[in-house]
Protein backbone atom coordinates (compact mmCIF):
# COMPACT_ATOMS: atom_id res chain seq x y z
CA UNK A 1 0.00 0.00 0.00
CA UNK A 2 1.37 3.31 -1.30
CA UNK A 3 1.65 6.20 1.18
CA UNK A 4 -0.54 9.49 -0.33
CA UNK A 5 2.07 12.08 -1.07
CA UNK A 6 2.24 15.56 -0.29
CA UNK A 7 2.36 18.44 -2.66
CA UNK A 8 5.55 19.64 -3.21
CA UNK A 9 4.34 22.74 -5.52
CA UNK A 10 4.41 26.32 -4.75
CA UNK A 11 1.64 28.18 -5.27
CA UNK A 12 1.22 31.83 -6.32
CA UNK A 13 -2.38 34.17 -6.42
CA UNK A 14 -1.98 35.96 -9.82
CA UNK A 15 -4.49 38.23 -10.42
CA UNK A 16 -4.81 37.36 -14.20
CA UNK A 17 -4.07 33.44 -14.24
CA UNK A 18 -5.58 32.85 -10.53
CA UNK A 19 -3.60 29.88 -8.82
CA UNK A 20 -0.21 29.44 -11.05
CA UNK A 21 1.91 26.56 -9.39
CA UNK A 22 5.27 26.41 -9.64
CA UNK A 23 7.94 23.31 -9.20
CA UNK A 24 11.11 23.03 -6.72
CA UNK A 25 13.39 23.30 -9.36
CA UNK A 26 11.31 26.18 -10.64
CA UNK A 27 11.37 27.90 -7.68
CA UNK A 28 15.39 27.58 -7.13
CA UNK A 29 15.69 30.18 -9.82
CA UNK A 30 12.65 32.30 -8.80
CA UNK A 31 14.63 32.12 -4.93
CA UNK A 32 17.68 34.01 -6.68
CA UNK A 33 18.42 37.96 -5.90
CA UNK A 34 18.75 38.37 -10.02
CA UNK A 35 15.10 36.98 -10.21
CA UNK A 36 14.18 38.97 -7.30
CA UNK A 37 15.43 42.32 -8.59
CA UNK A 38 12.51 42.26 -11.17
CA UNK A 39 9.67 43.01 -8.19
CA UNK A 40 11.65 46.77 -8.45
CA UNK A 41 11.09 47.13 -12.04
CA UNK A 42 7.69 48.41 -13.27
CA UNK A 43 5.99 46.39 -16.07
CA UNK A 44 4.83 49.60 -17.60
CA UNK A 45 7.44 52.24 -16.28
CA UNK A 46 6.22 55.58 -16.16
CA UNK A 47 3.02 54.89 -17.28
CA UNK A 48 2.27 54.49 -13.50
CA UNK A 49 2.29 58.40 -13.43
CA UNK A 50 -0.98 58.47 -15.64
CA UNK A 51 -2.30 55.05 -14.39
CA UNK A 52 -2.70 54.57 -10.64
CA UNK A 53 -3.20 50.77 -11.35
CA UNK A 54 -0.25 50.01 -13.36
CA UNK A 55 1.98 49.57 -10.22
CA UNK A 56 3.00 45.60 -11.34
CA UNK A 57 6.27 44.76 -12.03
CA UNK A 58 8.36 42.41 -14.04
CA UNK A 59 8.43 40.03 -11.59
CA UNK A 60 4.43 39.20 -11.79
CA UNK A 61 4.61 39.12 -15.40
CA UNK A 62 7.56 36.90 -15.76
CA UNK A 63 5.81 34.32 -13.54
CA UNK A 64 2.55 34.58 -15.99
CA UNK A 65 5.20 33.66 -18.94
CA UNK A 66 6.37 31.04 -17.09
CA UNK A 67 3.44 29.65 -16.34
CA UNK A 68 1.34 30.38 -20.01
CA UNK A 69 4.93 28.83 -21.67
CA UNK A 70 4.59 25.45 -20.11
CA UNK A 71 0.77 24.96 -20.50
CA UNK A 72 1.35 25.49 -24.21
CA UNK A 73 4.53 23.69 -24.57
CA UNK A 74 2.25 20.79 -22.29
CA UNK A 75 -0.64 20.89 -24.67
CA UNK A 76 1.37 20.22 -27.91
CA UNK A 77 3.38 17.46 -25.93
CA UNK A 78 -0.27 15.90 -24.88
CA UNK A 79 -2.12 16.64 -27.83
CA UNK A 80 0.56 15.78 -30.64
CA UNK A 81 2.80 13.01 -28.99
CA UNK A 82 4.66 12.49 -32.15
CA UNK A 83 6.36 15.76 -31.96
CA UNK A 84 8.48 13.68 -29.78
CA UNK A 85 8.50 16.64 -26.93
CA UNK A 86 10.09 15.62 -23.53
CA UNK A 87 9.71 16.73 -19.72
CA UNK A 88 12.86 18.50 -20.13
CA UNK A 89 12.02 20.41 -23.63
CA UNK A 90 8.98 21.95 -21.07
CA UNK A 91 11.29 22.79 -18.43
CA UNK A 92 13.50 24.50 -21.04
CA UNK A 93 10.92 26.21 -22.51
CA UNK A 94 9.05 27.31 -19.22
CA UNK A 95 12.32 28.31 -17.77
CA UNK A 96 12.66 30.65 -21.03
CA UNK A 97 9.37 32.07 -20.52
CA UNK A 98 10.43 32.70 -16.67
CA UNK A 99 13.48 34.23 -17.40
CA UNK A 100 12.76 36.34 -20.81
CA UNK A 101 13.33 40.02 -18.68
CA UNK A 102 15.52 39.38 -16.76
CA UNK A 103 17.64 42.00 -18.06
CA UNK A 104 15.04 44.59 -17.82
CA UNK A 105 16.34 47.94 -16.67
CA UNK A 106 15.11 51.03 -14.90
CA UNK A 107 11.43 51.80 -16.45
CA UNK A 108 11.22 48.96 -18.68
CA UNK A 109 11.49 50.14 -22.35
CA UNK A 110 13.13 53.87 -21.49
CA UNK A 111 15.96 51.93 -20.42
CA UNK A 112 16.82 50.11 -23.25
CA UNK A 113 15.42 52.09 -26.36
CA UNK A 114 15.98 55.41 -25.47
CA UNK A 115 18.80 56.23 -22.55
CA UNK A 116 20.89 53.28 -23.65
CA UNK A 117 21.55 54.60 -27.06
CA UNK A 118 21.90 58.27 -26.17
CA UNK A 119 24.29 57.39 -22.81
CA UNK A 120 26.43 55.11 -24.98
CA UNK A 121 26.82 56.14 -28.48
CA UNK A 122 29.66 53.85 -29.77
CA UNK A 123 28.47 50.79 -27.57
CA UNK A 124 27.42 47.88 -29.70
CA UNK A 125 23.75 47.78 -30.29
CA UNK A 126 22.13 46.66 -26.94
CA UNK A 127 18.94 45.47 -25.60
CA UNK A 128 17.33 43.92 -22.95
CA UNK A 129 17.01 40.34 -24.29
CA UNK A 130 20.71 40.98 -24.21
CA UNK A 131 21.08 41.51 -20.70
CA UNK A 132 18.84 38.43 -19.87
CA UNK A 133 20.75 36.37 -20.97
CA UNK A 134 23.68 37.82 -19.56
CA UNK A 135 21.77 37.95 -15.67
CA UNK A 136 21.18 34.15 -16.68
CA UNK A 137 24.54 33.15 -16.63
CA UNK A 138 25.80 35.22 -13.67
CA UNK A 139 22.54 33.17 -11.83
CA UNK A 140 23.65 30.06 -12.90
CA UNK A 141 27.59 31.38 -12.30
CA UNK A 142 26.84 32.51 -8.76
CA UNK A 143 24.33 29.85 -7.03
CA UNK A 144 25.69 26.52 -7.67
CA UNK A 145 23.24 24.55 -6.35
CA UNK A 146 20.73 25.06 -9.37
CA UNK A 147 20.08 22.08 -10.73
CA UNK A 148 21.13 22.98 -15.20
CA UNK A 149 23.32 21.98 -17.70
CA UNK A 150 25.49 24.01 -19.70
CA UNK A 151 23.77 22.72 -22.86
CA UNK A 152 19.92 23.41 -21.17
CA UNK A 153 21.33 27.34 -20.27
CA UNK A 154 22.32 27.44 -24.04
CA UNK A 155 19.17 26.12 -25.37
CA UNK A 156 17.27 28.71 -22.66
CA UNK A 157 18.78 31.22 -23.91
CA UNK A 158 18.79 30.43 -27.47
CA UNK A 159 14.36 30.27 -26.50
CA UNK A 160 14.32 33.78 -25.07
CA UNK A 161 16.30 35.50 -28.39
CA UNK A 162 14.02 33.15 -30.76
CA UNK A 163 16.92 32.34 -32.64
CA UNK A 164 16.43 28.67 -33.80
CA UNK A 165 20.08 28.86 -35.37
CA UNK A 166 21.87 29.66 -32.03
CA UNK A 167 21.08 25.67 -30.72
CA UNK A 168 20.50 22.29 -32.10
CA UNK A 169 16.44 22.19 -30.63
CA UNK A 170 16.46 24.98 -33.57
CA UNK A 171 16.61 22.34 -36.08
CA UNK A 172 14.68 19.59 -34.54
CA UNK A 173 11.96 21.54 -32.93
CA UNK A 174 11.39 25.02 -34.37
CA UNK A 175 8.28 25.61 -32.64
CA UNK A 176 9.69 25.63 -29.62
CA UNK A 177 11.06 28.90 -30.23
CA UNK A 178 7.47 30.29 -31.51
CA UNK A 179 6.51 29.68 -27.51
CA UNK A 180 8.12 32.50 -25.90
CA UNK A 181 9.15 34.86 -28.24
CA UNK A 182 7.92 35.05 -31.44
CA UNK A 183 9.82 36.38 -34.50
CA UNK A 184 7.04 34.12 -37.72
CA UNK A 185 4.13 35.81 -36.64
CA UNK A 186 4.25 37.55 -33.26
CA UNK A 187 2.06 35.41 -31.33
CA UNK A 188 4.20 34.33 -27.76
CA UNK A 189 2.96 33.63 -24.26
CA UNK A 190 4.92 37.03 -23.55
CA UNK A 191 2.20 38.87 -25.45
CA UNK A 192 -0.94 37.03 -24.22
CA UNK A 193 0.59 37.74 -20.87
CA UNK A 194 1.40 41.41 -20.92
CA UNK A 195 -1.54 42.25 -22.65
CA UNK A 196 -4.18 40.67 -20.36
CA UNK A 197 -2.15 42.11 -17.05
CA UNK A 198 -1.55 45.14 -18.38
CA UNK A 199 -5.39 45.82 -19.56
CA UNK A 200 -6.47 44.37 -15.89
CA UNK A 201 -3.81 46.79 -14.43
CA UNK A 202 -5.25 50.13 -15.95
CA UNK A 203 -8.73 49.22 -16.48
CA UNK A 204 -8.91 48.17 -19.40
CA UNK A 205 -12.10 45.46 -19.94
CA UNK A 206 -10.48 43.63 -22.38
CA UNK A 207 -10.81 39.58 -22.64
CA UNK A 208 -9.00 37.70 -24.84
CA UNK A 209 -9.24 34.13 -24.92
CA UNK A 210 -5.66 32.87 -24.33
CA UNK A 211 -6.68 29.59 -23.50
CA UNK A 212 -8.58 28.96 -26.12
CA UNK A 213 -5.57 30.15 -28.34
CA UNK A 214 -3.37 27.81 -26.16
CA UNK A 215 -5.66 24.58 -27.04
CA UNK A 216 -6.16 26.13 -29.88
CA UNK A 217 -2.54 25.44 -30.98
CA UNK A 218 -1.47 22.73 -33.40
CA UNK A 219 2.46 22.07 -34.73
CA UNK A 220 1.80 22.10 -38.51
CA UNK A 221 5.56 21.60 -40.89
CA UNK A 222 6.98 22.51 -38.33
CA UNK A 223 5.15 26.08 -37.13
CA UNK A 224 2.79 26.38 -34.54
CA UNK A 225 -0.55 27.36 -36.39
CA UNK A 226 -3.99 28.15 -35.16
CA UNK A 227 -7.29 26.94 -35.72
CA UNK A 228 -9.24 28.84 -38.36
CA UNK A 229 -12.31 29.32 -36.07
CA UNK A 230 -9.83 31.40 -33.73
CA UNK A 231 -9.01 33.82 -36.19
CA UNK A 232 -11.32 36.50 -35.06
CA UNK A 233 -9.48 36.16 -31.71
CA UNK A 234 -6.07 36.65 -33.43
CA UNK A 235 -7.04 39.45 -34.99
CA UNK A 236 -8.45 40.74 -31.50
CA UNK A 237 -5.00 40.19 -29.86
CA UNK A 238 -3.44 42.52 -32.76
CA UNK A 239 -5.86 44.75 -32.51
CA UNK A 240 -5.53 45.39 -28.79
CA UNK A 241 -2.00 45.38 -28.72
CA UNK A 242 -2.17 48.46 -31.41
CA UNK A 243 -4.64 49.75 -28.79
CA UNK A 244 -2.60 49.76 -25.36
CA UNK A 245 0.56 51.04 -27.74
CA UNK A 246 -1.16 53.74 -28.79
CA UNK A 247 -3.41 54.79 -25.81
CA UNK A 248 -1.18 54.03 -22.93
CA UNK A 249 1.92 52.73 -23.64
CA UNK A 250 2.57 55.94 -25.93
CA UNK A 251 -0.03 58.03 -23.49
CA UNK A 252 0.97 61.95 -23.82
CA UNK A 253 1.71 62.79 -20.70
CA UNK A 254 3.95 59.42 -20.23
CA UNK A 255 5.70 59.96 -23.33
CA UNK A 256 5.83 63.82 -21.37
CA UNK A 257 7.61 62.52 -18.11
CA UNK A 258 9.73 59.57 -20.49
CA UNK A 259 11.55 62.83 -21.92
CA UNK A 260 11.97 64.07 -18.21
CA UNK A 261 13.66 61.12 -16.81
CA UNK A 262 15.41 60.91 -20.19
CA UNK A 263 17.14 64.59 -19.08
CA UNK A 264 17.03 63.13 -15.76
CA UNK A 265 19.50 59.93 -16.82
CA UNK A 266 21.27 61.90 -19.15
CA UNK A 267 22.40 64.53 -16.41
CA UNK A 268 23.15 62.18 -13.79
CA UNK A 269 25.28 59.81 -16.19
CA UNK A 270 27.82 62.07 -16.34
CA UNK A 271 29.04 61.83 -13.33
CA UNK A 272 27.45 58.63 -11.75
CA UNK A 273 28.56 56.87 -15.21
CA UNK A 274 25.71 54.02 -14.16
CA UNK A 275 24.96 53.35 -18.08
CA UNK A 276 28.21 51.28 -18.39
CA UNK A 277 26.68 48.47 -15.70
CA UNK A 278 24.99 47.19 -18.39
CA UNK A 279 27.91 44.77 -19.33
CA UNK A 280 28.99 44.63 -15.30
CA UNK A 281 26.19 41.37 -13.94
CA UNK A 282 27.35 41.76 -10.27
CA UNK A 283 26.31 45.92 -10.84
CA UNK A 284 23.17 45.55 -12.62
CA UNK A 285 21.61 43.06 -10.36
CA UNK A 286 21.19 46.58 -8.08
CA UNK A 287 19.83 48.82 -11.01
CA UNK A 288 16.08 49.51 -10.49
CA UNK A 289 13.46 52.21 -10.81
CA UNK A 290 15.12 52.84 -7.51
CA UNK A 291 17.82 55.16 -9.48
CA UNK A 292 15.28 57.64 -9.37
CA UNK A 293 14.91 58.07 -5.48
CA UNK A 294 19.12 57.67 -5.51
CA UNK A 295 19.84 60.67 -7.95
CA UNK A 296 16.90 62.76 -5.97
CA UNK A 297 18.72 61.67 -2.48
CA UNK A 298 21.97 63.14 -3.71
CA UNK A 299 23.61 66.67 -2.67
CA UNK A 300 26.41 67.42 -5.21
CA UNK A 301 26.02 70.70 -7.33
CA UNK A 302 26.14 68.81 -10.45
CA UNK A 303 23.53 66.69 -10.09
CA UNK A 304 21.28 69.95 -8.82
CA UNK A 305 19.21 70.29 -12.46
CA UNK A 306 18.95 66.68 -12.14
CA UNK A 307 16.99 66.99 -8.99
CA UNK A 308 15.28 70.02 -10.55
CA UNK A 309 13.50 68.16 -13.09
CA UNK A 310 12.67 65.51 -10.58
CA UNK A 311 11.05 67.80 -8.23
CA UNK A 312 9.06 68.98 -11.40
CA UNK A 313 7.73 65.55 -11.96
CA UNK A 314 6.83 65.40 -8.45
CA UNK A 315 4.89 68.67 -8.75
CA UNK A 316 3.47 68.07 -11.86
CA UNK A 317 5.05 70.89 -13.78
CA UNK A 318 5.45 68.64 -17.04
CA UNK A 319 7.16 69.04 -20.04
CA UNK A 320 3.69 70.34 -22.45
CA UNK A 321 2.44 68.52 -25.83
CA UNK A 322 1.44 71.49 -27.93
CA UNK A 323 0.47 69.56 -31.00
CA UNK A 324 0.26 66.09 -32.73
CA UNK A 325 -0.76 65.07 -36.00
CA UNK A 326 -1.00 61.24 -37.96
CA UNK A 327 1.01 60.75 -40.49
CA UNK A 328 1.63 58.11 -42.72
CA UNK A 329 4.21 55.06 -42.08
CA UNK A 330 6.11 55.62 -45.24
CA UNK A 331 6.79 59.16 -44.47
CA UNK A 332 8.84 58.72 -41.24
CA UNK A 333 12.02 59.64 -43.24
CA UNK A 334 10.77 62.67 -44.62
CA UNK A 335 8.99 63.75 -41.46
CA UNK A 336 12.18 63.03 -39.46
CA UNK A 337 14.59 64.87 -41.90
CA UNK A 338 12.20 68.11 -42.05
CA UNK A 339 9.98 68.08 -38.97
CA UNK A 340 12.81 68.94 -36.15
CA UNK A 341 13.79 71.26 -33.35
CA UNK A 342 16.05 72.92 -35.39
CA UNK A 343 13.43 73.55 -38.29
CA UNK A 344 10.88 74.81 -35.65
CA UNK A 345 13.20 77.44 -33.73
CA UNK A 346 14.58 78.64 -36.80
CA UNK A 347 10.87 79.58 -38.07
CA UNK A 348 9.88 81.04 -34.88
CA UNK A 349 13.15 83.53 -35.05
CA UNK A 350 13.44 84.21 -38.43
CA UNK A 351 9.52 83.93 -39.77
CA UNK A 352 7.52 86.91 -39.03
CA UNK A 353 5.19 85.25 -36.82
CA UNK A 354 1.58 87.11 -36.41
CA UNK A 355 0.52 87.11 -32.66
CA UNK A 356 3.09 85.60 -30.82
CA UNK A 357 5.08 86.89 -28.05
CA UNK A 358 7.85 88.76 -29.38
CA UNK A 359 9.67 88.71 -25.18
CA UNK A 360 10.40 84.80 -25.79
CA UNK A 361 11.86 84.58 -29.12
CA UNK A 362 15.26 85.45 -28.12
CA UNK A 363 14.95 83.16 -25.60
CA UNK A 364 13.99 79.76 -27.26
CA UNK A 365 16.23 77.06 -28.20
CA UNK A 366 16.74 73.68 -29.65
CA UNK A 367 16.45 72.41 -26.35
CA UNK A 368 13.21 73.87 -24.97
CA UNK A 369 11.58 71.69 -27.79
CA UNK A 370 11.01 67.82 -28.52
CA UNK A 371 9.81 66.77 -31.86
CA UNK A 372 8.19 62.76 -30.94
CA UNK A 373 7.66 60.04 -33.83
CA UNK A 374 5.94 56.91 -32.77
CA UNK A 375 5.50 54.19 -35.00
CA UNK A 376 1.61 52.82 -34.44
CA UNK A 377 1.07 49.46 -35.47
CA UNK A 378 -0.79 46.09 -34.98
CA UNK A 379 2.76 43.93 -34.66
CA UNK A 380 4.19 43.41 -37.69
CA UNK A 381 4.89 46.75 -39.60
CA UNK A 382 1.90 48.00 -42.16
CA UNK A 383 1.47 44.46 -42.78
CA UNK A 384 -1.74 42.94 -41.84
CA UNK A 385 -0.59 40.23 -38.99
CA UNK A 386 -3.64 38.22 -39.62
CA UNK A 387 -1.98 37.36 -43.38
CA UNK A 388 1.42 35.84 -41.58
CA UNK A 389 -0.36 33.37 -39.50
CA UNK A 390 -1.12 29.66 -40.42
CA UNK A 391 -4.51 27.95 -40.06
CA UNK A 392 -5.73 24.50 -40.36
CA UNK A 393 -9.82 23.31 -39.95
CA UNK A 394 -10.88 20.34 -38.31
CA UNK A 395 -11.97 18.67 -41.39
CA UNK A 396 -8.34 18.67 -42.66
CA UNK A 397 -5.85 19.04 -39.24
CA UNK A 398 -2.89 18.84 -40.77
CA UNK A 399 -2.63 21.10 -43.20
CA UNK A 400 -1.71 24.44 -42.96
CA UNK A 401 -2.09 27.86 -44.91
CA UNK A 402 -2.92 31.48 -44.54
CA UNK A 403 -6.21 33.01 -44.20
CA UNK A 404 -7.82 35.49 -46.61
CA UNK A 405 -9.56 38.12 -45.67
CA UNK A 406 -12.85 37.12 -46.55
CA UNK A 407 -12.29 33.81 -44.40
CA UNK A 408 -11.81 36.79 -41.44
CA UNK A 409 -13.27 40.18 -42.06
CA UNK A 410 -13.85 42.12 -44.78
CA UNK A 411 -14.02 45.58 -42.09
CA UNK A 412 -10.25 45.59 -42.00
CA UNK A 413 -8.03 48.74 -42.20
CA UNK A 414 -5.63 49.16 -45.89
CA UNK A 415 -2.79 49.58 -43.84
CA UNK A 416 -1.82 48.73 -40.33
CA UNK A 417 0.74 50.81 -39.44
CA UNK A 418 0.60 54.68 -38.99
CA UNK A 419 2.99 57.45 -37.53
CA UNK A 420 2.02 59.70 -34.41
CA UNK A 421 3.54 63.13 -34.33
CA UNK A 422 3.72 64.85 -31.61
CA UNK A 423 5.70 67.76 -30.31
CA UNK A 424 6.81 68.74 -26.82
CA UNK A 425 8.11 72.33 -25.10
CA UNK A 426 10.06 72.06 -21.60
CA UNK A 427 8.34 75.03 -20.39
CA UNK A 428 4.95 75.73 -20.84
CA UNK A 429 5.26 79.74 -21.56
CA UNK A 430 6.99 78.83 -25.17
CA UNK A 431 3.14 77.17 -25.92
CA UNK A 432 1.73 79.24 -28.31
CA UNK A 433 5.13 79.96 -30.02
CA UNK A 434 6.54 76.58 -30.54
CA UNK A 435 3.23 75.67 -31.90
CA UNK A 436 2.95 78.48 -34.02
CA UNK A 437 6.60 78.11 -35.34
CA UNK A 438 5.50 73.90 -35.57
CA UNK A 439 2.57 75.03 -37.94
CA UNK A 440 4.63 77.34 -40.20
CA UNK A 441 6.84 74.65 -40.45
CA UNK A 442 4.30 71.92 -41.57
CA UNK A 443 2.58 73.88 -43.81
CA UNK A 444 5.81 74.68 -45.53
CA UNK A 445 6.76 71.20 -46.48
CA UNK A 446 7.13 70.76 -50.34
CA UNK A 447 4.72 68.84 -52.28
CA UNK A 448 5.63 65.20 -53.64
CA UNK A 449 7.97 65.23 -56.01
CA UNK A 450 8.91 68.91 -55.52
CA UNK A 451 12.57 69.92 -56.03
CA UNK A 452 14.11 70.90 -52.89
CA UNK A 453 16.96 72.91 -51.68
CA UNK A 454 18.80 70.98 -49.10
CA UNK A 455 20.42 73.60 -46.29
CA UNK A 456 21.86 73.40 -43.27
CA UNK A 457 20.07 75.24 -40.36
CA UNK A 458 22.42 77.30 -38.25
CA UNK A 459 21.74 76.59 -34.61
CA UNK A 460 19.87 78.93 -32.20
CA UNK A 461 22.53 81.81 -30.97
CA UNK A 462 22.50 81.80 -27.17
CA UNK A 463 19.50 83.22 -25.19
CA UNK A 464 22.33 86.55 -24.48
CA UNK A 465 22.83 87.18 -28.09
CA UNK A 466 20.44 89.89 -29.53
CA UNK A 467 17.98 88.33 -32.12
CA UNK A 468 18.03 88.96 -35.65
CA UNK A 469 15.87 90.75 -37.52
CA UNK A 470 12.55 88.51 -38.55
CA UNK A 471 13.21 88.32 -42.47
CA UNK A 472 11.23 86.66 -45.21
CA UNK A 473 12.46 83.19 -45.91
CA UNK A 474 13.27 81.72 -49.12
CA UNK A 475 12.38 78.21 -50.37
CA UNK A 476 14.83 76.21 -48.12
CA UNK A 477 13.13 73.10 -47.09
CA UNK A 478 10.68 73.15 -44.14
CA UNK A 479 11.26 77.31 -44.46
CA UNK A 480 9.40 78.82 -47.35
CA UNK A 481 6.29 80.60 -47.49
CA UNK A 482 3.49 78.51 -46.57
CA UNK A 483 0.92 78.16 -49.70
CA UNK A 484 -2.56 78.94 -49.41
CA UNK A 485 -4.01 75.82 -49.47
CA UNK A 486 -6.56 74.40 -46.46
CA UNK A 487 -4.97 70.95 -46.54
CA UNK A 488 -2.49 68.59 -49.23
CA UNK A 489 -2.17 64.96 -49.24
CA UNK A 490 0.85 63.40 -48.84
CA UNK A 491 0.99 59.72 -49.49
CA UNK A 492 -2.08 58.36 -47.75
CA UNK A 493 -2.36 61.45 -45.02
CA UNK A 494 -5.54 62.81 -44.70
CA UNK A 495 -3.56 66.27 -44.81
CA UNK A 496 -0.49 68.19 -43.41
CA UNK A 497 -2.89 70.69 -42.48
CA UNK A 498 -3.20 72.14 -38.62
CA UNK A 499 -5.04 70.11 -36.16
CA UNK A 500 -8.29 71.72 -35.27
CA UNK A 501 -8.33 70.79 -31.77
CA UNK A 502 -5.40 71.72 -30.76
CA UNK A 503 -4.90 75.23 -31.74
CA UNK A 504 -3.81 77.58 -29.10
CA UNK A 505 -3.65 81.40 -29.23
CA UNK A 506 0.24 82.27 -30.72
CA UNK A 507 0.38 84.07 -27.20
CA UNK A 508 -0.50 81.08 -25.42
CA UNK A 509 1.92 80.15 -22.40
CA UNK A 510 -0.35 77.74 -20.21
CA UNK A 511 -3.07 75.94 -21.19
CA UNK A 512 -3.63 73.81 -18.16
CA UNK A 513 -7.12 74.14 -15.96
CA UNK A 514 -5.67 71.90 -12.96
CA UNK A 515 -2.69 73.67 -12.05
CA UNK A 516 -3.66 76.71 -10.11
CA UNK A 517 -0.68 78.73 -8.84
CA UNK A 518 -0.52 79.06 -4.94
CA UNK A 519 -0.23 82.54 -5.83
CA UNK A 520 -4.15 82.51 -7.79
CA UNK A 521 -5.27 80.64 -4.32
CA UNK A 522 -4.60 83.00 -2.17
CA UNK A 523 -5.89 85.93 -4.26
CA UNK A 524 -9.22 84.22 -4.46
CA UNK A 525 -8.74 83.81 -0.72
CA UNK A 526 -8.09 87.61 -0.24
CA UNK A 527 -11.00 88.44 -2.44
CA UNK A 528 -13.84 85.70 -0.85
CA UNK A 529 -16.60 87.31 1.19
CA UNK A 530 -15.81 87.13 5.25
CA UNK A 531 -19.18 85.65 6.70
CA UNK A 532 -20.70 87.43 9.32
CA UNK A 533 -21.12 84.91 12.23
CA UNK A 534 -23.86 86.85 14.14
CA UNK A 535 -26.10 87.49 11.15
CA UNK A 536 -25.76 84.06 8.65
CA UNK A 537 -27.17 84.51 5.67
CA UNK A 538 -30.47 83.34 5.44
CA UNK A 539 -31.48 79.64 4.30
CA UNK A 540 -34.37 78.13 2.04
CA UNK A 541 -35.82 76.70 5.18
CA UNK A 542 -35.81 80.05 7.20
CA UNK A 543 -36.91 82.01 4.06
CA UNK A 544 -39.58 79.68 3.45
CA UNK A 545 -41.04 79.99 6.95
CA UNK A 546 -40.78 83.91 6.84
CA UNK A 547 -43.36 83.70 3.91
CA UNK A 548 -45.76 81.86 5.66
CA UNK A 549 -46.16 84.81 8.45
Amino acid sequence: MTEDSIPNKRIFKDPVHDYVEYDPWICSFIDTPHFQRLRYVKQLGISYYVYPGASHNRFEHCLGVGHLARMMAQHLQKSQPSLGITDEHIRCVELAGLCHDLGHGPWSHVWDGHFIPKALPNHPKWSHEQASEMMLDDMVKKHCSLDISPEDVETVKALISGRKDRCRLGTTMPFLFEIVANDVNGIDVDKFDYIARDCHAVGEKRNIAMTRLIHSARVIDGQICYDIKDANTVYELFYTRFSLHKNIYNHKTTRAIEYMIMDVLLIAQKHMKFAEYIDVPEKYLHLTDDLFHRINMTESEELAPARKIIDRIQTRDLYRRVDYKIMDWDDKEFCQAHITPEAIVHAAKNVNLEGVEQSLIAELTVDHVIVDISKMHYGRGVDNPIYQVKFYSKHEPNVCRRAESGDVSLLMPEKFGELLLRVYTKEERFMGLVQTAYRHVLRSLPMPGEAVEMTTIVPTPPATEAPSTPTALTSTLGLGAPQSRVSRPFGRTPSYSDNQFTTLPPNCQSRSPTRISSRSLKRTRDISIELDIDNPPPTRKSMRLASTK
